[in-house]
């Protein structure tokens, strides 16, 4: 999701990766316009010679590699553990899913606003308490004694993805030099991809083992490792510009450019996450697999979504917009082939599979939409789009789950494929609205 859900630049070199790094120099020497622009030059020369004189901090980017494994581990945690959550707080599968959707919700808010209400105070040391404040949310989870104090938990992991992804970008550009920060963020992607991999199959089996409290624990240690890290890796980093408030990043969307490719965007992970919040209890009860097979489909579903980051790369070099289109349509016909193919195990896991390895890759894509469409403001198109992606996340998952709890799985799923439909007709739209774009 950023995770929701959470963002990506295609882990590769060459062009794709020149542009995005001369639009992260550029951003430094910006004014206050934002326009959607191509990207022209590669970055100028007192650019480069200001790049050279910061040394590669890869501790650092490990570290922060390592947090974004964690953060993406908890955001989804209840994604494997929904029915055990449910069952002990004695609520319904569909209101144990809204803690995906109030994590989501804080997300935007801190998004939009963790910089304005910063001020003054060191990048580090915001990003520590962001880490503490993680390990603060897996223990009020774990510990929980009822609904309310669950919810209250996952609203505090949600300020953590909020101001962590807000964050990103400006880090990586503090910790090596503007020609190494699309590396550095193809490392940050590395911990998100281990944990799409890891997180669900890995919660579901501790989950079977030690309980959905325990399996919340877990993440408290790991927490605990990257607030160490951090603490001796990052440098000092105090504020390099005064942030004159959070309305700020909603001026991209005087382009209507830009705000068709926010809303398609923002469609696809709301159709993703209406759909995929609810697949274990879909699998529990319609496919009805053990915690084995259940482990295993999920882990298959984590294994094709890497290979799918690693293979679109060739395809958004031929075709951005195609490839932003055509996604959400493939999903949409995986989510209707769910529907009379439920009960066989195979195709499920077939069907997931490919689910994986579409849902995935396709925020790559559109986090390289943000580098082409506004290399000069990739920071304020960047917040709004963690803001987008985390609402997104929140609205598709509370409409999944009211859905499923009234009409069952077959409205959640049908209702999915309606909205990825939506979401490639907005990408289409988007690509015929960047032609009226003037260079």
């Amino acid at each position: 999701m950023l995770s929701a859900q959470n963002p990506n630049l295609p882990v590769s070199s060459g062009p794709a990766y020149d542009k995005a790094a001369a639009g992260v120099s550029a951003l430094r020497h910006s004014g206050s316009g934002i326009r959607p622009e191509p990207v022209k030059h590669r970055p100028s020369d007192s650019s480069r010679q200001e790049s050279d004189t910061l040394r590669a901090n890869w501790s650092g980017v490990l570290a922060m590699s390592l947090c974004v494994f964690a953060l993406i581990a908890s955001e989804f945690m209840p994604v494997s553990l929904l029915t055990p959550i449910a069952t002990d707080l004695r609520v319904t599968e569909g209101m144990a899913g809204q803690g995906i959707a109030i994590s989501g919700a804080f997300a935007v808010l801190a998004s939009l606003s963790i910089a304005w209400l910063a001020g003054d105070l060191d990048r580090k040391m915001l990003l520590l308490g962001l880490t503490g404040l993680m390990a603060v949310s897996g223990a009020v989870v774990a510990l929980a004694p009822g609904y309310a104090v669950y919810l209250t938990g996952r609203a505090l992991i949600g300020v953590v993805i909020g101001g962590f992804w807000s964050l990103s970008a400006a880090t990586a550009m503090r910790l090596v030099p503007a020609d190494r920060v699309p590396r550095a963020l193809a490392i940050f992607n590395g911990g998100n991809a281990l944990a799409t991999v890891i997180a669900a199959p890995l919660g579901s089996y501790l989950g079977a083992v030690m309980g959905w409290r325990g399996a919340f624990l877990c993440l408290v240690p790991v927490a605990a490792l990257v607030l160490v890290w951090q603490w001796t890796s990052l440098p000092a980093m105090p504020p390099q510009v005064r942030n004159p408030g959070p309305g700020t990043v909603f001026r991209v969307l005087k382009s209507r450019f830009i705000t068709l490719g926010m809303v398609a965007c923002g469609t696809f992970f709301m159709g993703q996450f209406a759909l995929f919040t609810y697949v274990r209890p879909f699998l529990e009860t319609v496919t009805q697999v053990n915690v084995s097979t259940l482990s295993l489909i999920l882990l298959a579903t984590g294994v094709t979504g890497v290979i799918g980051t690693i293979l679109i790369g060739p395809a958004l070099k031929r075709s951005l917009y195609g490839t932003l289109a055509v996604i959400p349509v493939l999903m949409a016909v995986i989510a209707l082939g769910l529907l009379p193919l439920g009960a066989s195990t195979g195709a499920v896991l077939v069907l997931l599979g490919c689910w994986g390895l579409l849902a995935t890759s396709a925020p790559v894509g559109w986090w390289s939409w943000i580098a082409r469409a506004m290399p000069h403001h990739a920071e304020a198109g960047g917040g709004l789009m963690v803001a987008v992606i985390q609402l997104s996340i929140a609205l598709g998952s509370t409409t999944g789950g009211l859905l499923f709890d009234a009409a069952g799985y077959q409205a959640t799923f049908a209702t999915s494929a309606a909205i990825l439909l939506l979401a490639a007709l907005l990408a289409a739209m988007t690509a015929r609205s960047q032609l009226r774009v003037p260079a």
